[in-house]
């Protein structure tokens, strides 16, 4: 089996359900975001601050491309930050290299998740908007490219067990043998 890919807004769980996937399937697990942080010494904010949004997703494209590696038949589950989707290019080769699930949820469960992470300051507005609105504008902008990206559809309200179960049957993996 090929990478298994995990997109979706911030806030939708795809570390937490990632870490599962992986556990459950025995293989390694990576996100991109702390992937990029750690090879870089910089958290997100910092890499924008230095670099702003384009060369952040620049790295962030990188990112993707290390933590894939090769060949694209080794198993591995990766979560990509919420904004992987935003270059074609990334769409095309988490499509090409392995399954990809959208973690979806509606826009006031990912504000409410956000508003309890304590990792969220470490997050920079993308709008200057309140986090509501800044998560309604960006999830509606960004939710056909999540699509677009995604062989399957997972909700992402479900406890992270309900979705990992679900993704295996997507898979063609009955949670037993799991």
């Amino acid at each position: 089996m090929a990478a298994i890919f995990l997109v979706g807004a911030r806030a939708a769980g795809k570390t937490t359900v990632g870490l599962e996937l992986a556990r459950l399937l025995d293989c390694p697990f990576t996100d991109t975001d702390q992937h990029l942080c750690r090879r870089l010494g910089r958290t997100v904010a910092e890499v924008v601050a230095d670099e702003g949004w384009p060369g952040f997703r620049a790295r962030e494209s990188e990112a993707l491309r290390e933590v894939t590696g090769s060949p694209a038949s080794d198993r591995k589950v990766v979560a990509t930050g919420g904004g992987m989707v935003l270059d074609p290019a990334n769409r095309s080769f988490m499509r090409e290299r392995g399954t990809v699930f959208y973690l979806a949820a509606p826009a006031e469960a990912l504000a409410r998740r956000l508003r309890r992470d304590p990792l969220a300051a470490q997050r920079p507005s993308l709008t200057g908007l309140d986090m509501v609105e800044e998560v309604r504008q960006v999830l509606a902008e960004r939710h056909p490219l999540y699509e677009e990206a995604a062989h399957h559809i997972l909700d992402a309200t479900a406890q992270p067990a309900e979705i990992c179960a679900a993704a295996l049957r997507l898979l063609g993996m009955p949670p037993s043998r799991a």
